[in-house]
């Protein structure tokens, strides 16, 4: 029998604001120091209050809007109770049935290339637990509470995803928006994004869903991958042999990538959810969702198809521009200083050429760094000069290829570095040859070889023709120059 699988996600994300949700104290992920941003509020000292962040709500309702979400007009937060050894106050802050917004929807690509509509349920906001330390050795743990109170993005799906490869897709696409948005900077490695998948098979010609099975805090696209294709094979093999699914929540094992049994599932009336009683109803206006909406940048999808009909970029060029963000700006930079100085028909050459060496010899001198950062020493302005003078035939791509190095060390004038190291392309063709026939006469084994029919041959006296002009001669003039002596 064949079974089909329905999954679900719940993807939280801290959002990126100077204080936390309730309180004035630092929102600082990168805090190593235990509990020193902390204050009676977020440690929930008695006849404390809470005051909302305007800033974390009115990041979570721009995401909603660039999910394309309904933002009521009415919201408000409630207390989601249960034991949190990790918050003080013993309970959440939350939002139950009045999210800040509801019913938007995420366009992904899946493995066949097929654009597939995942609806969202609902985007809302909470506050974040505090981390605890476990001491294995010891009979207790450690609770670090500088986390504590961080505001918290929970966005909901519904059960429209059917492969682990989607829904990797989705949490890699809202990844992206997230940033673009500067809403968060959603780095899971660092804890800042935590998807959670709801699970469930059942037969192929059953319509009713499967008993739905939640594995929480996966804290990378492997582990969201892994888990779910996991999970479908264990649920597959216990429906084959007659076992029923509990309604559970599980853990992920990355280590031996294996979900294990954590608790059953709770259910919504468990969690005692009431309005939170020292925060007021919230109101919104059709003119301020209208000024929040203004101030939505481009975001990713949109950004795909403006890079692939303005610069005519492959498909494979765009994504990497899209998602890295920072070298797509630099990109867009380069090719506007390049604009003003060519003529129209020489541009998509130019383009072409710019992309070329950007997504591959300047990224492979980065190492994963970025171009915004402090230590980068090559303009725009000066990155489009050594497109143009690759594209004018004056420097070969093997001295191209040296100055960007030197450039990239040193910051500096492309055509100033030429100048200096005497890199400027050999043209003169009586010199060439000169160069070509010494090559050939001090290599008589590759000469007798070429001449045997071995192309290889060639490509070893072109290759020692550019060594001796350090590489100031064009791959393509070594080539006709040798194969014009070699004829005689």
């Amino acid at each position: 029998m064949k079974y089909t699988p329905t999954i679900g996600l719940e993807i939280h994300a801290e959002l990126k604001t100077k204080s936390k949700m309730f309180c004035s104290c630092k929102n600082d992920p990168l805090e190593q120091h235990p509990n020193i941003n902390v204050c009676p509020i977020c440690l929930a000292h008695p006849g404390t209050l809470p005051v909302a962040n305007e800033d974390a709500i009115h990041k979570v309702i721009k995401v909603g809007l660039a999910l394309g979400c309904t933002i009521p007009e009415h919201s408000k937060f409630d207390r989601k109770n249960y034991f949190y050894p990790d918050l003080p106050k013993g309970y959440q802050i939350s939002q139950y049935d009045m999210p800040f917004a509801k019913n938007g929807f995420l366009e992904i690509r899946n493995s066949k290339s097929e654009i597939r509509k995942i609806l969202i349920t609902r985007v809302h906001l909470e506050e974040d637990t505090g981390r605890l330390q476990h001491l294995f050795e010891s009979e207790y743990s450690l609770v670090d509470f500088n986390r504590a109170g961080v505001p918290l993005m929970e966005l909901v799906t519904e059960p429209d995803i059917t492969s682990s490869q989607e829904a990797s897709s989705f949490a890699q696409e809202l990844q992206l928006i997230l940033r673009y948005l500067g809403a968060s900077d959603a780095n899971m490695e660092k804890g800042q994004m935590r998807v959670e998948a709801n699970i469930s098979v059942r037969p192929e010609d059953q319509e009713k869903l499967g008993t739905k099975v939640e594995v929480k805090n996966l804290n990378s696209f492997r582990a969201v991958e892994r888990a779910i294709e996991y999970e479908i094979q264990r649920q597959t093999e216990a429906l084959e042999q007659g076992k029923s699914i509990i309604q559970e929540t599980r853990g992920w094992d990355a280590q031996n990538e294996t979900t294990y049994s954590q608790r059953e599932k709770e259910s919504s009336h468990q969690y005692r959810y009431f309005p939170e009683p020292d925060l007021p109803l919230f109101q919104f206006s059709k003119k301020e969702i209208e000024s929040l909406k203004v101030q939505l940048p481009e975001l990713p999808q949109q950004k795909r198809k403006r890079l692939s009909q303005e610069y005519g970029l492959l498909e494979k060029e765009t994504e990497v521009f899209v998602r890295n963000k920072d070298m797509g700006e630099y990109f867009e930079k380069v090719v506007s200083e390049l604009g003003p100085r060519i003529e129209h028909e020489h541009l998509k050459k130019l383009i072409k050429l710019s992309a070329n060496y950007i997504l591959s010899d300047l990224m492979g001198l980065l190492e994963g760094a970025s171009v915004e950062e402090e230590d980068f020493l090559i303009t725009p302005e000066n990155f489009a000069e050594l497109i143009l003078l690759i594209e004018k035939e004056e420097i070969s791509s093997a001295i191209a290829k040296r100055v960007l190095k030197e450039m990239f060390a040193k910051g500096g004038d492309p055509s100033k570095i030429i100048a200096e190291r005497g890199l400027s392309q050999l043209n003169d063709e009586e010199s060439i040859q000169k160069i070509a026939q010494e090559v050939i006469k001090k290599n008589p084994k590759a000469v007798e070889d070429y001449k045997k029919g071995k192309e290889n041959a060639l490509q070893f006296l072109v290759g020692q023709l550019m060594a001796q002009t350090r590489g100031t001669v064009s791959p393509d003039i070594a080539s006709k120059t040798l194969r014009s002596l070699l004829k005689k």
